[in-house]
């Protein structure tokens, strides 16, 4: 056990300006190795803990010496950065928040559409863009690090964080997160608008049973090195600074103490040299939830132990890691290596020098403003997905942009009645969705996000429809109220338990109003989906049908024969009913931000051509979970004895408006080597009258594997854009490694023998062109 220094690191103050710590001439890991060796053992804990002030921070940092704090008010945050400023070695804050959208609880800030949105539009680009624009509002604010992006494969739909991953796919999700890591940390962490990027949740964690939210999840290793990890080992690779572990545990053992995924994985196969940060009080689940540990004392030692650094809203960490040194439980040495990680993070963003503080100046120059607004409308309007569409879309056979926002009909249409109808039509909460603004993680924002700031559906159609349209609107129906949960008011650690959800039985009168409404229009645009009491954290759903008096509405409203386009905008795909899914038109937006219904009124008008497709699939019925598109071979049959398995609309949908097709599918390189490229090229043709931008998607099938895998998996993609009338060649470049299964001895590997490349709009095969290539061994 090392020696904590007490005795000399107390007589240090931080008047000591010669500390070999202050000197940002030396090198970072001098620097460190000086500071700790200053440092008191409950300093050396303290700077391992991360709590949320409740109100107050000056106990926290003076007290317990807390190296971070988290869901911290803007006015705490001042507090907070001043009172670290007086304390004996001075060493700054690590503030975190939940910037999972945007700065989601920041007054004004630029809320985009959730990472489920963002994941629609395919486009790594933008989504980079997005997560640079948040970093730079987010720094402005005294903020350091955003616990986004969401790495975990959404594969049970009823599960309550699928709006916070990017769907279904490790392909695209490690696209997509890549990405945003680029955008939080910018060209180095020295950068004053970079903040550090969290890979979450290390791993496995969405791989719930029955939907619920943080139970075992039941992974091979061989299934996790498969599918699960990719992802992170990327980013892992490329740089993200931190990594947040999942709440759940796998073969009896929590991600917290997982030695293999810890150790032996993250730290040595990927030679990750982070910051690993537990999720919310995993520390104290071990002993007052999981029962794994005695007391505080020995779920300390075991979480350092396991190499843990920064240990997230467990207040008894402080005396149990204390304890645990004292009794022999735990080498000081293990404390001294955590702190120096956290200490390397603070040196290499410059805090020593510049805490980077709250700056007024800075806050009005960026945040919210014009240029942000102009990308959050461009990436939402690439996140809108045109599942279904009988001819009815666009409105009127199209318009054309005016010299004002209003659109301009085609001549000699005639003025047009358009009916918005829906609890969802001009709901601001549900249009942001989770972690954003009231959602209900933070009490400092009761009002929400500025209501100027967002523009709802019917506030979209109200202001872009053509002069002369008539736009009405009906609620139609309501989804939900709220009841107390009979376990009690707050969980055992002192959290308050959401109130449970009770679906609100059909409103005759509503429903009769908008059937009146219904028939006297020439369109029924309905808004329908979820609220954000059905989102997120401890939030997962039995069901996935629309609950409340959504169905009954759209029932009604089908029933009228006027043309009918329902709009869901929702955290996740729904089981639809059949007057949905046999609707005129269907669009899905999932929870679209603050541009959100600017972007779907364009699009429903024709002002902009829907590009978006589908990251996940869309169940039939709940009865098809876990469901994804790249389902291993060896099923008996195709469907259920009483049901189809077929999904309502599959992973890569989405359609134009305008008809494309798919022809002449060469592979230029038939046989390749494992270290070469498969290099192909396709002819895309715009069949239609309108332009469109084209997500040419490439599957690659292994036709015989070693060991049981996947029938197809998305290896790379393309967006093309593609006139009326015109054909476009499109190549396609993709590495053999890409082409990779993991062996029953969970090793990544190439086989030798016959592929199939699959290319077309979406991974239904009867919509996609094959060819073969062979790799030689």
């Amino acid at each position: 056990m090392t020696t904590s220094h007490e005795t000399t690191s107390v007589e240090t103050t931080a008047a000591d300006l010669d500390a070999a710590y202050l000197d940002p001439a030396l090198p970072v890991a001098d620097r460190v190795a000086d500071l700790v060796g200053r440092m008191t053992l409950a300093e050396k804990v303290g700077q391992m803990m991360q709590l949320d002030p409740r109100g107050s921070v000056r106990g926290l940092i003076e007290e317990q010496h807390v190296g971070s704090i988290l869901h911290t008010s803007p006015a705490l945050v001042r507090e907070a950065h001043a009172i670290t400023a007086g304390t004996r070695l001075r060493i700054p804050l690590l503030i975190a928040e939940d910037c999972i959208h945007g700065h989601s609880f920041f007054e004004g800030a630029t809320i985009f559409p959730t990472q489920l949105g963002m994941a629609a539009s395919w486009n790594p680009e933008l989504v980079e863009r997005a997560a640079r624009i948040t970093a730079v509002e987010v720094a402005a604010t005294g903020i350091h690090w955003t616990f986004s992006p969401v790495l975990c494969i959404a594969r049970d739909l009823r599960w309550g964080r699928v709006s916070e991953t990017f769907g279904e796919d490790p392909f695209l999700i490690g696209e997509l997160a890549s990405a945003m890591v680029k955008g939080y940390q910018g060209h180095g962490l020295t950068d004053p608008t970079a903040i550090l990027a969290t890979a979450k949740h290390f791993a496995g964690y969405s791989e719930t049973q029955g939907g619920r939210d943080a139970t075992e999840a039941d992974i091979s290793r061989r299934k996790l090195t498969a599918w699960f990890l990719p992802p992170f080992e990327r980013v892992a690779r490329e740089g993200c600074a931190t990594f947040m572990l999942g709440y759940q545990s796998m073969d009896g053992t929590p991600i917290t103490v997982n030695d293999w995924l810890l150790t032996d994985v993250l730290r040595g196969e990927w030679g990750y040299t982070g910051t690993l940060v537990t999720d919310w009080d995993n520390v104290g689940r071990m002993v007052w939830e999981q029962q794994i540990q005695p007391d505080y004392a020995h779920a300390a030692a075991a979480a350092v132990r396991a190499g843990n650094d920064v240990i997230m809203t467990t207040p008894q960490f402080f005396e149990g890691a204390q304890e645990a040194v004292a009794s022999g439980l735990l080498d000081e040495a293990a404390i001294d290596a955590a702190v120096a990680r956290i200490l390397t993070l603070k040196f290499e963003l410059g805090l020593f020098e510049d805490p980077r503080r709250p700056d007024d100046a800075r806050i009005a120059q960026v945040l919210g403003i014009p240029e942000h607004e102009s990308v959050n409308l461009e990436l939402t309007r690439r996140s809108v997905v045109l599942l279904r569409n009988e001819g009815v879309l666009p409105l009127a056979g199209g318009c054309t942009a005016g010299d004002d926002e209003r659109a301009v009909a085609p001549a000699g249409a005639e003025r047009k009645r358009v009916l918005v109808v829906g609890p969802n039509a001009h709901d601001t909460d549900a249009q942001l969705g989770d972690w954003a603004g009231r959602s209900g993680q933070v009490d400092w924002l009761p009002d929400g996000q500025p209501r100027h700031m967002i523009e709802t559906v019917l506030d979209g159609l109200r202001r872009r429809t053509p002069e002369g349209w008539e736009v009405s609107y009906a609620r139609g129906a309501d989804i939900l109220t709220l009841a107390p949960d009979p376990e009690g008011d707050f969980f055992p650690d002192g959290q308050p338990r959401p109130q449970v959800v009770m679906p609100c039985e059909p409103d005759e009168a509503l429903i009769a109003e908008a059937v009146a409404a219904a028939q006297e229009s020439d369109y029924v645009v309905a808004v329908v989906g979820d609220r954000i009491e059905l989102i997120g954290e401890g939030r997962s759903t039995a069901t996935l049908e629309l609950i409340g008096g959504q169905v009954a509405l759209l029932d009604a409203l089908a029933a009228t024969g006027t043309p009918l386009v329902v709009v869901l905008v929702a955290s996740k795909p729904h089981v639809l009913p059949d007057s949905a899914l046999h609707a005129d038109a269907v669009v899905w937006a999932a929870n679209p931000g603050m541009r959100g219904g600017q972007a779907i009124a364009e699009i429903l008008l024709g002002l902009v051509e829907p590009s978006g497709r589908l990251p996940l699939t869309f169940a039939r019925h709940v009865g098809q979970q876990p469901t994804f598109y790249n389902q291993l071979r060896g099923q008996h049959g195709t469907r259920y004895a009483d049901l189809t398995q077929r999904p309502a609309f599959a992973f890569g949908h989405g359609l134009s408006y305008t008809t494309l097709e798919y022809d002449d599918l060469q592979v230029l390189t038939p046989a390749v080597g494992p270290s070469d490229e498969v290099r192909a090229r396709v002819t895309l043709r715009n069949t239609g009258s309108r332009p469109a931008l084209e997500t040419v998607q490439v599957y690659v099938s292994d036709l015989v594997t070693t060991t049981m895998w996947a029938e197809s998996e998305l290896k790379a993609y393309r967006q093309v854009t593609v006139e009326p009338g015109q054909s476009v060649v499109v190549d396609l470049t993709l590495p053999v490694s890409a082409c990779s299964i993991v062996d029953a001895q969970a090793r990544r590997v190439v086989e030798p023998g016959e592929f199939e490349l699959r290319v077309g709009p979406s991974s239904v095969r009867e919509s996609q062109l094959t060819a073969r290539f062979t790799v030689e061994g």
